[in-house]
């Protein structure tokens, strides 16, 4: 039995996702009100419709039933391009945001819904989430893979890069590259973003592990008290087709093991130019104070605090986090004015 072409077999399954009458080849997924949710929903029944895995962030690259359409009829296994356009705008230059570790640019999408610029917002995904690539396991090789895309689209300064947690490191990197070839940045803006505990002091180190054993403390009663399910165990191994939760599961194991190896290696250096920092008013997993972890690496250095903790601020209080890059974005525009 012949299959019918991936064109019009995918309709159905946008219009049951995203809860829509009719959907048209051309549609926007995100203009058709995708989410990330929807997202992973839609990729769950394309595996099992079509047997093929593809990551959910794919959708940037295809958002449309068209585009992912032609992914769908071609064999070969598709490549997540480095650079994928999260919003359009029209303005120069465009903006660069990276997502954290053991994760994917869709971790980001509400936040960048919620930045109001005029300027277009690129993500910076990680190598290796399609699964052909192998992933880096060196922020150096993670930035210069970046940069390479990035001078693709943006010859010269001035840059703006934004990077959540571990992307905070990338993006912190990359500007030191760009510098030291001569560019201009016009924003660096690192969101709750650390480097490994070894590059704590002491006092920093026993503080955050004596916050830590809390932590773990408090958990323990939880679960004790039946308020916390125990977690299903990552299914190792290759996937079958179609499958999509295990490849997922395999997929963003390898991508957090390597993640996890670049950032105990990371040293990062001093920093000649404005490093904005936006801390979480909850701290978890971090220091309290990032002055004392940052402030000496860089020419200057300047701290605001966001509602929430270090996974809240991207959900919860993704509009006020939202509303304080718009706000960077437009400092960044008048000093570019000033400078020109």
């Amino acid at each position: 039995m012949t299959r019918a072409p991936a064109v019009e077999v995918l309709p159905s399954i946008w219009q049951r996702v995203l809860q829509r009458p009719s959907v048209s080849a051309s549609d926007n997924f995100f203009d058709l009100g995708g989410t990330s949710s929807f997202a992973s929903k839609l990729f769950e029944e394309i595996a099992g419709t079509f047997g093929r895995n593809f990551p959910p962030v794919m959708i940037y690259a295809a958002p449309t039933i068209a585009t992912l359409a032609v992914l769908l009829e071609d064999p070969a296994p598709p490549r997540v391009p480095p650079l994928l356009l999260m919003k359009a705008g029209s303005g120069h230059p465009p903006v660069f945001i990276a997502h954290g570790l053991g994760d994917t640019l869709l971790g980001l999408s509400d936040l960048v819904r919620k930045i109001e610029t005029r300027h277009p917002i690129y993500g910076l995904q990680a190598r290796g989430i399609d699964d052909v690539d192998e992933p880096f396991t060196s922020i150096e090789a993670i930035a210069q893979f970046h940069l390479d895309a990035i001078r693709q689209l943006q010859a010269h300064g001035p840059y703006c890069l934004i990077g959540y947690s571990f992307g905070g490191l990338v993006t912190l990197e990359i500007a030191q590259r760009l510098l030291a070839a001569g560019e201009k940045i016009a924003l660096l803006a690192l969101l709750d973003s650390y480097p490994d505990k070894s590059q704590l002091s002491a006092v920093q180190l026993a503080l955050l592990s004596f916050r830590r054993a809390q932590r773990r403390v408090r958990s323990l009663i939880a679960s004790a008290s039946g308020r916390i399910r125990p977690q299903s165990p990552v299914v190792e191994g290759s996937p079958s087709p179609g499958n999509q939760s295990e490849y997922l599961s395999r997929v963003m194991r390898r991508m957090s093991d390597s993640g996890y190896v670049a950032l105990r290696h990371y040293r990062p250096r001093f920093y000649p130019g404005r490093l904005k920092f936006v801390k979480a008013e909850i701290s978890t997993y971090f220091p309290d104070n990032p002055t004392p972890v940052w402030a000496h690496l860089a020419e200057e250095f300047e701290v605001e605090t966001m509602p929430g903790d270090h996974m809240g601020m991207l959900t919860t209080h993704c509009e006020d986090l939202g509303a304080l890059l718009s706000r960077y974005l437009s400092e960044a525009d008048a000093r570019m004015s000033t400078q020109s």
